[in-house]
């Protein structure tokens, strides 16, 4: 998606009043299929299983005596789910929990499942975490090799399959890569999103290169990240037939939110890890 056409009529991009008094109803859901649709992805027919990891790192609400608590909320989409959630209606929902008392964080939990939930269409997980236990999670870094090394010549910014392509198809390998050099734009507003990408896969072994180039072609490409993701998931697989592939992006935080989806068709689940950037 490369324009607003399909936002019409959301928050994305407009100047709006940050409201302090529980209101689930400022959640924008935006259809899934929308961007699927253009990648030849046939409802009730994915081919790949995963999740949007979501961090929220200003949440706030009364107790009963008025006073703030605060903490660091997680949440899991499916990637199975109808719709995502527009990140600008999530941090003015989550906002609105800044002068509203509930009784204990429990209460709070319940309040953001329940209403997340509706608005993707499918169970969303929530964990809220006080801020010593999220520090002692620590900061991290994928697992694998970087790739960014790689001496490339490129001049191409726009997702660009052509470039993805077998180093030798005889040679059968398990490898996991990652790239820091991720970037794609909002669709609406056009800002820089920045992210590292994990590429994990069992098959005939990917150019490293190609690879790279590939990744640093989403430069200039508007598109939500989780799009961006099932993108790079579906041309991969397209273009090197791996066996078995997990793509998994995290991006920086913008307005207090960060946002990490990963797609698979394997068996394991990647580490969910917070990066140096994050």
């Amino acid at each position: 998606m490369a324009g607003s056409d399909h936002h019409h009529g959301t928050v994305l991009g407009k100047s709006t009043d940050y409201i302090s008094v529980y209101s689930p109803s400022l959640l924008c859901p935006i259809p899934r299929q929308q961007s699927r649709r253009e990648l030849g992805i046939q409802p009730g027919s994915l081919p790949f299983r995963g999740v949007d990891i979501w961090t929220a790192y200003e949440v706030s609400w009364l107790n009963n005596d008025g006073k703030p608590e605060v903490a660091i909320a997680e949440f899991e989409i499916p990637a199975n789910s109808p719709a995502i959630i527009e990140s600008k209606s999530f941090k003015l929902y989550l906002n609105s929990f800044n002068q509203t008392a509930f009784t204990d964080a429990y209460h709070v939990t319940q309040t953001l499942e329940s209403d997340l939930s509706a608005a993707a269409g499918a169970a969303v997980m929530v964990r809220l975490l006080s801020l010593q236990q999220f520090a002692r999670q620590g900061v991290g870094h994928f697992a694998g090799e970087c790739i960014d090394q790689e001496p490339v010549k490129i001049d191409c910014y726009s997702p660009s399959p052509d470039l993805l392509g077998l180093s030798n198809p005889d040679k059968i390998v398990s490898e996991t890569l990652y790239s820091d050099l991720l970037k794609s734009n909002c669709p609406v507003t056009g800002q820089p999103d920045w992210a590292s990408v994990f590429v994990q896969y069992r098959g005939a072994q990917i150019d490293r290169a190609g690879l790279l180039k590939y990744i640093i072609s989403f430069r200039e490409h508007q598109d939500f990240h989780e799009h961006c993701v099932e993108r790079m998931f579906l041309e991969i697989q397209q273009r090197c037939n791996p066996d078995a592939l997990t793509v998994y992006a995290r991006y920086t935080r913008r307005g207090g939110l960060d946002i990490n989806p990963y797609r698979t068709n394997g068996a394991e689940v990647p580490a969910d890890v917070r990066l140096v950037r994050q």
